[in-house]
């Protein structure tokens, strides 16, 4: 009965210590950069700028953080949906969506988030940056998350999809019932490991001049010239919002085992 008190307190200090050892990590980082920006000389650094553009900085996260989690869910919903068209090997369809998955997967984010950006308009199909980079991000996550679904889906013993097909089940209702279930045991942890890349891809949602986090710090720079400061306090901003979610990875994966 004392063992798992136990186990729970080290599991905590071990928590602790990450974050103590990622900081001071980070800190040491910062230390190095500024002595090199400085040529060997100490380098004067004002930290209160952080302090007074907190707003702007809180404005960004929160829009990130938006962004990140709709891409995320319609992401999520893509993904689900070209998995299921490829397993069930629907002629012509399961071609369209095999060549959408490596259409995405293939090619580089900031392309896929120009071509819709720069594409859209010229068919006559107006758009706005938030639009555009949910849009981007949806689609570049939705094939990422078609092979995890794909892979979950195939892993399952084909017996038992026979089973409930044999039974009177549609194939519907067999990867409701059966299939799905079970997926999502195995598909959690990289599920959310792709959440945690795709914070970190809504950086490039600055470059169509969408006010996340990104673009506001360097509109921040711009008008204050404080490069170091600031994007060492960006950064950790984005620690912030990943660093939970790389200990949920751990968390998951240690109760599903």
């Amino acid at each position: 009965m004392e063992r798992a008190p136990a186990r729970r307190r080290l599991a905590d200090a071990t928590g602790i210590f990450r974050v103590g050892l990622a900081a001071l990590g980070i800190a040491v980082v910062a230390l190095l950069v500024g002595v090199l920006l400085s040529g060997g000389s100490p380098l004067a650094l004002d930290w209160s700028i952080l302090w007074t553009n907190r707003f702007l900085l809180l404005q960004g996260m929160l829009t990130t953080i938006a962004l990140a989690v709709l891409a995320a869910v319609f992401g999520t919903a893509i993904g689900m949906l070209v998995a299921l068209v490829r397993v069930a090997r629907v002629p012509l369809v399961a071609h369209y969506a095999q060549g959408y998955t490596e259409v995405f997967r293939g090619s580089p984010l900031l392309m896929q988030l120009f071509w819709i950006w720069f594409g859209l308009p010229l068919i006559g199909v107006p758009i706005n940056g938030f639009a555009a980079a949910v849009l981007a991000l949806s689609l570049n996550a939705g094939a990422f998350c078609a092979e995890i679904f794909r892979g979950g889906i195939l892993a399952v013993p084909r017996g038992q999809t026979e089973a409930a097909l044999a039974s009177g089940m549609t194939y519907l209702q067999t990867m409701r019932y059966v299939v799905l279930p079970q997926i999502v045991r195995s598909s959690l942890p990289p599920l959310i490991g792709q959440l945690i890349s795709l914070v970190k891809d809504t950086s490039l949602a600055s470059l169509i001049s969408f006010q996340e986090l990104m673009l506001m710090t360097q509109s921040i720079i711009d008008r204050t010239h404080r490069i170091f400061e600031l994007y060492i306090g960006a950064a950790a901003v984005y620690f912030v919002i990943c660093y939970p979610l790389s200990q949920l990875v751990r968390t998951v994966e240690k109760r599903l085992r």
